[in-house]
């Protein structure tokens, strides 16, 4: 027996929010949209979710169909259900976001209803449509929180690098300096780098030595967690 309801239903989409790390600059992949509203304006990629498909398989077509991009680990952030936040009517979004290397990944390109696809430096974003500055605020608040208890430079970081570029990637984060032996002796203590014969190459200062993860104590860290003081 086929049921249906007396009341109105809202529409339902997701919205993805994909930070990037180059080896210097954090930033946020956006899309160009192509059709109204905001036609011309800059976005987080996503949209509407089909009737037949779960939020995390529309997540990942969404994102492969306006930028070309896919095969990213996507963590659930947010719902996100404003009255106002769709002159089209009531839509409520689910929000996802991603971390990953940008050398890794292909350079995105826009697609069926977005007109293009582009990284933008964080601090140096256009004005985004609809409610997406809010989404992109609470997803870095929750990056800046992630980033204090549970180790995620795997995913944002090249497979070898030193502790100077993992120590950049923290302080580019959570918006301050530390101390360059106490961060390498809190790092160090925690287990999860292993040291590597290898050190950089084409710099003007001293190579420095170069670290790998220790996967293993990685994701078991991923699961236990940590405390980032220093």
């Amino acid at each position: 027996m086929a049921y249906t309801y007396d009341f109105p239903r809202p529409a339902l989409t997701v919205d993805c929010v994909v930070f990037g790390w180059d080896g210097r600059t954090l930033k946020v992949l956006l899309i160009q949209r192509n059709e109204q509203p905001f036609a011309g304006q800059w976005a987080l990629p996503g949209g509407f979710v089909q009737m037949d498909e779960e939020l995390e398989d529309a997540a990942r077509r969404e994102l492969a169909e306006e930028t070309g991009l896919g095969e990213m680990y996507l963590e659930q952030l947010c719902t996100f259900g404003g009255l106002a936040r769709d002159p089209r009517g009531r839509v409520v979004t689910v929000a996802y976001y991603a971390l990953i290397d940008l050398r890794r990944f292909a350079v995105p390109a826009g697609a069926t209803d977005a007109r293009d696809a582009a990284w933008f430096a964080w601090g140096e974003l256009p004005p985004l449509a609809f409610d997406h500055q809010n989404i992109l605020q609470t997803a870095f608040k929750r990056l800046q929180g992630k980033i204090t208890y549970q180790p995620i430079g795997f995913e944002l970081l090249p497979d070898k690098f030193s502790i100077s570029q993992l120590q950049n990637l923290y302080e580019t984060i959570l918006g301050e300096s530390f101390d360059r032996r106490n961060f390498r002796k809190k790092m160090l203590s925690m287990e999860i780098l292993v040291e590597l014969d290898e050190y950089e190459t084409g710099g003007p200062h001293r190579a420095a030595r170069l670290y790998r993860f220790d996967e293993a104590r990685y994701r078991s860290l991923e699961t236990t967690g940590f405390q980032f003081n220093i």
